[in-house]
């Protein structure tokens, strides 16, 4: 146990000195007296509130929540605002400044005269950014998940965030439902504060954090509005002080076996397919090698047992947690678990689920009456991604996992937006829509745009699937046949950036293949002939993100932030 001249901000405050006169005199300028730091563990709250982020709207009060915790149990709480990355809004995507919040996180907590953190987040890239910024600081740490939002509803249907947005939207493309229904769906969808309530990135990733042991019990499933996340939020502020007075740092909570659990986790989920790139990542800055492998190897074993949209057909969050959350489904999981690995709580994870209870048995099924008999997800490999690649057979039809057709290629999103709503387009169900440049370096940033439209003459004959491939990600709310993360990208050369319109692609989700159907020597001189793009920055940000970003094989971090690039794994990083 530490004492109190252990205490990190003790060097900060506690010396005789001109600079801890310095300190002590501007802390007092705000109002604070002695009594408030002196000999207390303070507690850094980095909250990803912001006006324009509707995933954190409530943390704007929340955070009052986390502070009254922290003063419980004995700490001095600081609130450090962070980049609040909305997913909604932020152009060309939030995938582009997640290393950003990353770097940020870090830069706060080893800057500042703090002793543990609070992470606030919980909307698409707030999660992993605050975790590797965490995970590479080295201090205590605890993640406070936002919550899904409550149910959508319109004209008496529920509504799930993402999932019925793509659904509704083919039907009034298709002259299905009027302007006013569409505007009924619109002010339905999203009826309170808090992420999307499907199974999409935002809940994969809350509940990722959870079963690597870095939120207390069950606190990624509870809704935003619920009065339970308050009571989480004072809880997580009292648990953080003592982790202090522990020294409980990330370290000895992200072991090897914490990861395994959360892959596991994630296909029992039935994930977004985001969660393959912000897992690697997180795990290499924890000092992991985790690898697409490893997702496939866990895809074979581990059913799909969470009945929630898209992969489900029925159930949103709301319902899971009613009918235990993530506890209730890892209690499921039994013996695919390493139920010996530490959590924030101090507890082993078998102790914290052992007494978890399901009280819906169609939301969480158990492992012997899956939603799907594998995981989640699929990786595949072949010419056309060496590195691989993901998809996600649980959300997509059946008559496409394995079939070969004709590639319909586009270097990029405005080409294909010109004429996939054409009624000239030549394009069938069969044919096999490309988009390339879209990439860590091509998209910038690897914007969600690989859930590729169906092309409208499609649509309008009923056509509601078809294989799609792209380096792009998409939403985890989205479904479908859409092959995800090629690696390497079109835009540094990989073999995506060589198809042609008219080649044939082999496709076998099975067998884990994805073949462009030409000779080595024809494939070869394609590769001489190709020019590279233009690099899309020439300043600032974007030009540093585009000289260090990573392949999302390796979990798009950047090279100079992951674990070996210059110090071991767990070693703080701290001033």
């Amino acid at each position: 146990m530490k004492k109190a001249e252990d205490l990190r901000s003790a060097r900060w405050f506690a010396p005789d000195n001109l600079r801890g006169f310095g300190h002590r005199s501007r802390i007092m300028q705000m109002g604070y007296a002695p009594a408030d730091w002196a000999g207390k563990p303070i507690i850094a709250i980095i909250n990803t509130w912001s006006d324009i982020n509707p995933c954190h709207a409530h943390f704007k009060t929340r955070v009052e929540d986390v502070k009254r915790g922290v003063l419980q149990a004995g700490g001095f709480p600081l609130e450090l605002p962070a980049l609040s990355l909305s997913e909604n809004f932020v152009k060309p995507t939030t995938m582009l400044y997640r290393n950003m919040l990353a770097m940020e996180t870090e830069e706060l907590i080893r800057s500042h005269p703090v002793d543990g953190v609070v992470l606030m987040g919980g909307c698409d890239k707030t999660t992993p950014g605050l975790l590797l910024g965490a995970i590479s600081a080295g201090l205590p740490a605890i993640y406070i998940p936002a919550g899904p939002m409550l149910r959508g509803n319109w004209h008496g249907k529920v509504l799930g965030s993402g999932s019925d947005a793509w659904k509704f939207w083919d039907d009034r493309r298709a002259g299905i439902i009027s302007d006013q229904d569409w505007q009924g769906v619109e002010g339905g969808i999203a009826r309170s504060h808090g992420h999307c309530m499907t199974m999409g990135t935002a809940s994969t990733m809350t509940g990722v954090a959870e079963a690597i042991g870095m939120t207390l019990p069950g606190a990624s499933s509870i809704p935003a509005p619920d009065a339970n996340h308050i009571r989480m939020c004072s809880a997580s502020g009292r648990r953080i002080v003592e982790m202090v007075w522990e020294d409980m740092v990330p370290r000895q909570i992200l072991t090897r076996g914490a990861f395994d659990n959360a892959v596991t986790v994630a296909m029992a989920m039935g994930c977004s397919t985001n969660a393959v790139i912000h897992m690697i990542a997180m795990a290499r800055r924890a000092g992991h090698d985790l690898t697409l492998d490893d997702f496939d190897r866990a895809s074979r074993k581990v059913p799909v047992i969470a009945n929630v949209r898209p992969t489900g057909d029925k159930y949103l969050m709301e319902d899971f947690f009613y009918a235990g959350g993530l506890p209730a489904l890892m209690r499921k999981l039994g013996s695919l678990l390493s139920l010996d690995e530490r959590t924030v709580n101090g507890r082993t994870l078998g102790e914290n689920i052992q007494d978890a209870a399901c009280h819906n048995d169609d939301v969480i099924r158990d492992t012997d009456n899956p939603i799907y008999p594998e995981g989640a997800l699929a990786v595949l490999k072949g010419n056309l991604s060496t590195e691989g690649c993901v998809i996600k057979p649980c959300a997509m039809e059946s008559r496409l996992m394995k079939h070969i057709g004709r590639a319909i290629v586009f270097d990029d999103y405005p080409s294909l937006k010109e004429v996939i709503d054409s009624d000239d387009f030549d394009v069938t169900a069969d044919d096999i829509l490309i988009l390339r440049n879209a990439g860590p370096q091509g998209g910038p940033g690897m914007p969600e745009w690989g859930m590729l439209p169906i092309p409208g003459k499609l649509v309008k004959q009923g056509v509601r699937d078809m294989l799609r491939i792209s380096d792009a990600r998409m939403s985890g709310t989205s479904y479908g046949a859409c092959i995800l993360h090629v690696s390497p990208e079109a835009f540094v050369g990989g073999t995506l950036a060589f198809v042609h319109t008219g080649d044939q692609i082999a496709v076998d989700v099975a067998e884990r293949k994805l073949d462009l159907l030409v000779s080595a020597d024809e494939l070869e001189r394609r590769r001489q002939q190709w020019t590279p793009p233009e690099r899309k920055f020439e300043r600032g940000y974007g030009w540093m993100f585009a000289q260090h970003i990573l392949q999302a094989d390796k979990g798009c971090d950047f090279d100079y932030l992951e674990t070996s690039f210059g110090r071991s794994p767990g070693e703080p990083a701290i001033y």
